[in-house]
């Protein structure tokens, strides 16, 4: 393997004997031909360096395997969104966004048609095989009529509609500059097809707009038929719902080379004009006692029970002492009762990922969560959970220090069933010292200053939590 394919493909065996030199597409599916086109193509060009191809969830799932470029996975149906951050982040880079039909013209219908419309230079290439390949066969949204599929078994009827044609779809907005059909079943559709990437890639190299490149390709294994006869099905069926050809390709200029954006503090701060004050900083340093360089917490309860806000709380906090900090919110469908956590995720320098997989703490409110969650927090880390709700919880690691604090008692005791969370928050910072409580103190001042009541109720309460945590809470008054 030469150019822009790596010279052994990792993924089965390491790259050892005849696997690192195969793909693990079927024998006659199309994706291993159009896999060769675009890396000839960002060869030719010269752009290895340049490129970033997003894979889609599907059967090209691994295509960051193969091409030696950069590359980043997507959620499904999510590419033309994960290529428009590329390309806004780094607006010299040729982003090429690679999807199937169940991937672009199903779950990511909506994300393709507004990516589209917008006409940033991006290069689309859509593979329509006419059913779900990495899921097992199931009807796609370009399934053909009377077609059998997984689910339709007595082929695709009108109670299921008709194919989605996406070339002629998208070729009605605006926004695509060049938009073509193309296929694979002989040498002149494969070298129409070569010709479409490349003219694809140049026209985004160029700065002049988008371009969709729909490639009609066999899918033997689905379609429960030989190599030989998958051309011929898309030759003389496919193509005839399907047909081939340029559907759009307008004249532009080069109108795409605005300067990369701009992430320092100040130029952000006078972009979107927050006043320009140092917040006070209350803490010596990072908590290098929990870790020397990055510190990872968990959340977790039902929707109601406040775990989002001292998230919040926390890491904005974080921030105003000078680290790097994220704050990632999950919600249940609910909004009372369901399951709802956070990660926050705080570094000496940049976080690098946010989530928080094995925490160095975690506070749980309800028994699913600590049950769930508590099994996670690393050796030597910290939990704190409602006592009024968890009478009796589970047995972890013997390094993990497990604290409960009747946090809902607390807060019912105050008068607000509601600030249990803050209870909760002052036992935290008691147990894991991963803040000074003035800093979380200043924050909560922040939120709820023009509130004088809920604010000395949160005061009290976040003492509290102090207080059953082992600290004094006179230590900690404003």
């Amino acid at each position: 393997m030469t150019g822009v394919f790596y010279e052994r493909f990792t993924r089965h065996s390491h790259g050892e004997g005849l696997k690192g030199l195969s793909t693990h597409y079927c024998a006659g599916c199309g994706h291993g031909l159009i896999h060769k086109y675009l890396a000839e193509s960002i060869t030719e060009l010269g752009i290895e360096d340049r490129t970033v191809a997003i894979s889609p969830v599907g059967c090209a799932v691994f295509m960051y395997y193969y091409l030696d470029v950069g590359n980043t996975q997507a959620a499904h149906g999510r590419a033309p969104a994960v290529g428009l951050g590329h390309k806004l982040a780094n607006p010299n880079s040729v982003v090429v966004s690679y999807q199937g039909d169940g991937d672009l013209a199903s779950i990511g219908l909506a994300e393709i048609m507004q990516a589209t419309q917008l006409g940033i230079p991006m290069t689309f290439i859509f593979i329509n095989n006419a059913i779900y390949g990495m899921t097992g066969g199931q009807m796609a949204p370009t399934s053909l009529m009377e077609q059998r599929t997984t689910t339709s078994p007595s082929g695709r009827g009108r109670m299921e509609g008709g194919p989605m044609r996406m070339a002629e779809i998208v070729a009605q907005l605006d926004g695509p500059m060049y938009i073509e059909r193309c296929a694979l079943y002989d040498n002149k559709q494969r070298v129409r097809a070569h010709k479409a990437i490349k003219k694809a890639l140049t026209l985004q190299m160029e700065g002049r707009g988008l371009s969709f490149i729909e490639i009609l390709s066999e899918c033997p294994t689905h379609w429960h038929m030989t190599p030989v006869e998958s051309e011929q099905w898309v030759k003389e069926t496919m193509t005839a719902v399907f047909p081939l050809g340029v559907k759009k390709d307008e004249a532009r200029e080069p109108w795409f080379h605005p300067d990369p954006p701009r992430f320092d503090a100040e130029h952000v701060v006078d972009t979107i004009g927050v006043p320009k004050r140092e917040p006070t900083r209350y803490g010596a340093g990072f908590p290098t006692h929990m870790d020397e360089l990055e510190v990872g917490v968990k959340f977790a309860g039902s929707g109601g029970d406040g775990a989002q806000t001292i998230a919040a709380f926390l890491n904005k906090a974080a921030i105003n002492e000078g680290f790097d900090s994220t704050y990632i919110p999950s919600y249940g469908p609910e909004s009372r009762g369901g399951t709802s956590y956070a990660d926050i995720r705080m570094a000496v320098g940049e976080v690098l990922s946010p989530s928080c997989p094995e925490p160095h703490a975690l506070i749980a409110f309800n028994p699913m969560s600590l049950e769930k969650f508590g099994p996670a927090v690393r050796p030597g880390g910290v939990i704190v959970y409602d006592s009024t709700v968890i009478p009796e919880p589970p047995s972890f690691d013997t390094s993990v220090k497990v604290i409960g604090v009747p946090c809902t008692e607390a807060a019912m005791d105050i008068g607000k069933r509601l600030i249990k969370n803050i209870v909760a928050l002052g036992a935290f910072v008691a147990a894991t010292e991963i803040l000074p409580a003035e800093a979380l103190l200043s924050v909560m001042e922040d939120k709820l200053g023009a509130d004088c009541t809920m604010l000395a109720m949160n005061t009290e309460a976040f003492n509290r939590g102090m207080a059953a945590a082992g600290t004094s809470p006179g230590t900690v008054g404003r």
